[in-house]
């Protein structure tokens, strides 16, 4: 598994033939198309990757209680037509659920006035009616206004008035706003509100009757996805007159299939090594059995295009410091068990598999390593049992532990700069990478000395030799005038404030025994809570020691796994991620067709 090598492809190609082309290329699923043109200034004519409309009205009929019977088959079915439709109804409904709810709220406003029939303009002379909701205690404003007005309706709360005007009163007329209540009366617009509910009832039923394509629906999705990444890509071509131009990045392996295809479509093709200046993307090169480990990688950052592939040290790592976190081989069990029950629902889709296959293997770590704690669910097997026999560390000796953890810390830290120097061979930050590799071990040298009493001498040279490295080598400034030397020595100075940096995250890997021994104590608390209840309540002591047995591993299972989950990861993306992966890269995204699972 490794970062595949990619060549810069430039296509020149017919106008007349450029659907057909771009098409062809989709079906080869290689290329991570550039844009050579910007994208369109309205944000609304912008087509994004991903069938985002198809998706939204499927949601939409999928929300339907209870849908009709599937239709199996339909030759005349056009994916992109049906959206279209279902969308347009899904905006019906929405804009006449609006108009309900304004209906509804206009007639809670003006029912206080009662029914009224607005009379004509020219009755009044010109005048309007103003009406306002007015607290009680600000009756008094009433009194001084020079304007007409009535009391139509009044109760505990709030005088529900009327102003007679020709044009609307000032703000500040009376202590509070008018209230808009329209110039239709409650009868009328309670027939409107009776025609939208009526209209909803109809688009609802209509909503129904469109349920039963939602099977022909589900199985065309990947031609709405391809449609889409096809429109996407569409936006990212040149367009000249009579000709268009495309470019992208392609694997090695892919260059004669991508030449093949161009060759059938009378297009021209350039290919060219990438550039100094160039960012090539990543894309890492695995079989499909492993995605699992290839989501893990990069679900926090993507490996830069130089660089290496994380994604079996990752998997590898995570399950040993998942399993160190846990501690205890019933937990493990629990999860291995979990995993057998859901086997074939799990099975569904490669990736699936994958992961399927990745939980095993992390169950089954948890459960050696609880093995060899000697810890099932908090309990130590009995002396003498092969169980017993098998157990060859111990949680409760603190010095050993740490210690464990120690070397796991330097261990994953020096295999980090070891993968950064191979990747960076050749460059001058490849040996500022063997000056931390050697920095690492010469501290924990240095300190191992000082614990047994020996000669720190040993420890200190290697050390001295690594810092010494770091300080040179650490700057890829060009020498170009004598000052550039100073310039160079004072970022190897920089580079070496990252001593304490490197203490820091080697200590870090403390938390593998510090969060194990929380487990295990935890799980042992509980176990002794439950038999003392028991022996202390004869006969409902049994049931109540039971539920402490039950309520209390579950719980610590829980902190166990989130415990396990998220410093699992964290060891790995911040302090593996920041010595072996210190760039971060563009993900490949290949311009491909799309196969949607049902």
């Amino acid at each position: 598994m490794s970062v595949a090598r990619l060549k810069k492809l430039s296509l020149v190609g017919r106008a007349a033939q450029k659907i057909e082309t771009l098409e062809a290329l989709q079906a080869l699923g290689c290329m991570h198309v550039l844009p050579l043109v910007p994208p369109p200034a309205e944000p609304e004519k912008v087509n994004e990757r991903g069938a985002h409309e198809a998706y939204k009205a499927l949601r939409f009929l999928t929300d339907v209680a209870e849908p009709r019977r599937q239709i199996q088959r339909d030759p005349e079915f056009q994916m992109d037509q049906f959206v279209k439709d279902v969308l347009d109804l899904m905006q019906r409904t929405r804009d006449m659920s609006d108009r309900r709810d304004f209906l509804a709220h206009r007639i809670a406003q003006v029912q206080p006035w009662g029914d009224l029939d607005f009379p004509p303009d020219d009755v009044l002379a010109g005048n309007r009616l103003w009406f306002y909701q007015l607290p009680l205690k600000h009756r008094g404003a009433l009194e001084g206004l020079a304007l007409p007005w009535a009391i139509l309706e009044q109760d505990h709360r709030f005088i529900y008035a009327v102003l007679i005007a020709p044009d609307e009163p000032a703000d500040d007329i009376l202590p509070v706003p008018r209230t808009h209540t329209g110039s239709l009366p409650i009868h009328e617009l309670e027939a409107q509100l009776e025609e939208a509910e009526i209209a909803i009832e109809a688009l609802e039923a209509e909503r129904v009757a469109q349920t039963r394509y939602l099977t022909l629906m589900r199985r065309n999705l990947s031609v709405a996805e391809s449609a889409a990444e096809l429109a996407h890509a569409t936006q990212k071509v040149r367009d000249e007159e009579a000709m268009f131009a495309l470019q992208g990045w392609v694997p090695e392996d892919r260059i004669d299939a991508v030449l093949e295809m161009a060759g059938a479509k009378d297009a021209a093709v350039l290919i060219e090594d990438p550039g100094a200046d160039d960012t090539p993307p990543t894309l890492l090169e695995q079989p499909e059995q492993r995605s699992a480990a290839v989501d893990l990688a990069l679900f926090y950052q993507v490996p830069g295009y130089k660089d290496w592939d994380p994604s079996v040290i990752v998997a590898a790592s995570f399950a040993f410091f998942f399993a160190m976190i846990v501690a205890d081989a019933g937990y493990g069990a629990v999860i291995l068990l979990g995993l057998l029950l859901f086997w074939r629902r799990l099975g569904g889709t490669v990736s699936q598999q994958s992961w399927r296959r990745y939980g095993v293997i992390v169950s089954g770590a948890t459960v050696i390593y609880g093995v060899l704690l000697g810890s099932y669910f908090g309990v130590a097997p009995p002396d003498g049992s092969l169980l017993a026999k098998a157990k060859l560390l111990d949680l409760n000796n603190f010095a050993a532990m740490m210690m464990i953890s120690i070397v796991v810390g330097v261990l994953h830290l020096v295999l980090a700069n070891a993968l950064a120097a191979r990747a960076a061979w050749g460059q001058r930050k490849a040996v500022a990478n063997l000056g931390w590799i050697a920095a690492l071990i010469g501290g924990f040298v240095l300190w191992l000395s000082n614990m047994k009493g020996q000669s720190a001498a040993p420890g200190a040279m290697i050390l001295g030799a690594g810092l010494l490295a770091i300080l040179l080598f650490t700057s890829e400034r060009q020498i170009k005038k004598p000052i550039d030397w100073l310039w160079r020595l004072i970022d190897g100075v920089q580079g070496l404030a990252g001593a304490m940096g490197a203490f820091g995250d080697v200590l870090s890997y403390m938390r593998l025994f510090a969060l194990g021994l929380a487990s295990a104590s935890l799980a042992i608390t509980f176990n002794d809570l439950a038999v003392s209840v028991i022996h202390a309540l004869k006969g409902p002591g049994i049931l109540f020691g039971l539920l402490i047995l039950i309520i209390g591993h579950i719980l610590n299972f829980a902190l166990a796994m989130m415990s396990g989950v998220v410093h699992g990861l964290r060891l790995n993306y911040i302090e593996f991620f920041k010595w072996g992966l210190p760039d971060e890269g563009i993900v490949f995204r290949p311009f491909a067709r799309k196969e949607v699972q049902e």
